[in-house]
């Protein structure tokens, strides 16, 4: 699903370059950040923080994706940019989101009644890749599911 690198996508990957920087990553030495677009075209963002104890571990758009929903702005995502890379090194292997990520994401698309797009890119270079979140998980699972109706809209 890639297209020409637009403005809005390149404000994206830049953020969550940013928010790779503030990465606690000791024990993987990988660095992983996320932005996430709003409705009202504001940027969330979030970065992993690793744990002593690995299963405890957050990903960075779970990390962005909380933080969205701890602002009552769960159901506003419209993108999500993920970049990940060496700490203090550089990677252009383009990254996309977990499993468990995907997951999460498509709980957001579905409470928002939207298809969330997600951009991929490296720590660095310019090679990213666009999927909507439908396509990186196919069948998913979620509220829909359980007989759960988007949030109404204000």
């Amino acid at each position: 699903m890639t297209d020409a690198m637009t403005p809005d996508i390149a404000e994206l990957i830049a953020a969550a370059r940013e928010a790779m920087r503030h990465a606690h990553a000791p024990y993987s030495k990988f660095a992983v950040g996320a932005a996430l677009r709003m409705a009202d075209k504001s940027i969330i963002t979030g970065a992993n923080f690793e744990n002593a104890s690995y299963g405890l571990s957050l990903c960075a758009e779970t990390v962005a994706i909380a933080t969205a929903s701890g602002q009552g702005k769960l159901a506003d995502i419209t993108s999500i940019a993920v970049v990940g890379g060496p700490i203090g090194g550089v990677g252009d292997a383009i990254v996309t989101p977990c499993g468990r990520c995907r997951q999460i994401i498509t709980e957001a698309a579905q409470m928002g009644d939207r298809d969330i797009i997600v951009h991929c890119a490296g720590a660095t270079g310019d090679a990213w890749v666009s999927h909507s979140i439908a396509d990186l998980l196919p069948h998913a699972f979620g509220p829909a599911n359980l007989g759960i109706s988007p949030r109404p809209k204000d």
